[in-house]
């Protein structure tokens, strides 16, 4: 048996967490993931700003989005290993499994094409899928508001699509 955390419980920990970053004690910015990966190139790579503009273009990085990653990941790990008792290692969902196949080949062409489709929307849209949906739409942002319904629109779409139920 999985347990759950209550979806109030999960809104007041997100707002507080919202709150805790937007705050001049916190990191003084939006939440976003993709400001790092630029910032952790430039680091890894001893990149010029001056050379590369996209560098120059990042406003504000900084490290705290490596750690907030790293404690994502660390922390859903724990997550699914002590509370939820949901942890393994799979490359092929089991709805995947159940709707389409077992070609894991297949699942990760998928993946890739999805994942290309919605980094290209949120760049569009002036930001990464976790800056939009947990900064953009906490505070009203249009851009996210829009990102968030497209999203939603096409996971619905694509839910259709791919998962069409057996009993008709």
């Amino acid at each position: 048996m999985h347990r759950r955390l209550s979806w109030w419980a999960g809104g007041i920990l997100m707002a507080i967490l919202l709150l805790f970053t937007f705050s001049t004690f916190g990191a003084n910015r939006p939440l976003g993931a993709s400001t790092y990966v630029p910032y952790f190139s430039g680091i890894l790579f001893n990149l010029d700003p001056e050379k590369y503009s996209y560098l120059k273009h990042v406003n504000k990085p900084g490290a705290w989005e490596g750690v907030m990653l790293l404690g994502a990941l660390f922390g859903g790990f724990i997550t699914s290993v002590f509370i939820t008792k949901s942890f393994r290692i799979s490359l092929i969902p089991t709805a995947w499994k159940q709707y389409k196949n077992n070609s894991v080949a297949s699942r990760m062409i998928w993946s890739f094409i999805a994942g290309f489709f919605l980094i290209i929307g949120a760049r569009l849209a002036g930001g990464c899928t976790s800056g939009h949906f947990l900064s953009g739409m906490s505070q009203g942002a249009i851009s996210s508001i829009i990102f968030g319904t497209t999203v939603l629109v096409a996971l619905i779409v694509t839910g259709k699509l791919f998962y069409k139920s057996e009993d008709k």
